[in-house]
């Protein structure tokens, strides 16, 4: 079964869109919710064809745009909204997910006849960071996977003088390099952090955590160090961690994307993810 541009609404109220992949032969199946990083959205690059994959392979995989993610529910490939954007923050990332959660484990949902109630996250980049953060703190999730993820919520900001200037200006702006946007950070971002400083701090939260844990990064990663997965996996002490060789930030994928066939770098990332869900 394919299901496309599912509209949800969260509580506050912004609607987004997600796609199922899934094989409807009544087998009862394991749900992957899959996060896309900054500057991402469900619709970019091999995703699909990812999605895909693991269907095949007896999991349904669900992916999703974060409901602040610039892109709109009309249009849903480009970044249309900018203003929403600039409004994003950790805060409405974790309810979009949880709405995600909600939506999937609700006895109304389509996927209830084949959904078995086990679920894991993966999170890409930034996505990594919410999907860490959603497992810390949701009973439901059973398993985590991170693809190239961050290893904190204030990675953009510890720049000595840096906050002080976004505060004075309001908004600082991270150029899109495949769609020359300047794409809007507004102040508040801080603000929900410093707000909620203690539930969104990863190090500390990472003490108490013994869900399975599955860390991916590719060694020729140019966004997001490879120290990125070192330093997440020392912190987290039940995780494990698999390098892929040659692989960059996306493992290779590119948008759009118009092969058939995915990189092998991005077939190797699969295959130690799966790999590692089938020993749950």
């Amino acid at each position: 079964m394919m299901i496309k541009n599912q509209k949800i609404t969260p509580s506050h109220g912004k609607s987004f869109l997600l796609d199922v992949h899934a094989i409807n032969d009544g087998t009862q199946r394991p749900v992957i919710i899959f996060s896309h990083g900054f500057k991402g959205f469900k619709d970019w690059g091999h995703w699909g064809l990812i999605g895909e994959y693991f269907a095949k392979e007896g999991f349904i995989f669900i992916k999703y745009n974060f409901s602040h993610n610039g892109t709109t529910l009309e249009n849903p490939h480009d970044f249309d909204d900018l203003e929403a954007f600039g409004e994003n923050n950790f805060s409405k990332e974790l309810e979009d997910l949880g709405a995600v959660i909600d939506w999937v484990s609700s006895e109304n949902s389509p996927l209830k006849s084949i959904f078995n109630g086990n679920i894991t996250l993966i999170g890409h980049s930034r996505g990594g960071a919410t999907s860490i953060l959603k497992a810390i703190h949701d009973t439901r999730v059973h398993q985590l996977i991170t693809w190239a993820s961050v290893n904190a919520v204030d990675y953009a900001w510890r720049k000595e003088r840096f906050v002080e200037k976004w505060s004075a200006d309001g908004v600082i702006y991270a150029r899109n390099g495949r769609t020359k946007q300047d794409m809007p950070l507004n102040f508040q971002l801080y603000e929900d952090f410093i707000s909620n400083k203690d539930r969104f701090d990863i190090q500390k939260l990472s003490r108490d955590f013994n869900k399975p844990y599955l860390i991916l990064h590719g060694d020729k990663d140019p966004a997001v160090s490879i120290e990125s997965a070192k330093y997440l996996h020392q912190i987290f002490k039940n995780s494990k961690m698999e390098i892929i060789f040659d692989a960059n930030h996306v493992f290779n994928g590119f948008h759009p994307y118009n092969l058939e066939t995915l990189p092998k770098e991005t077939v190797t990332l699969l295959d130690k993810s799966i790999e590692f869900l089938r020993k749950q």
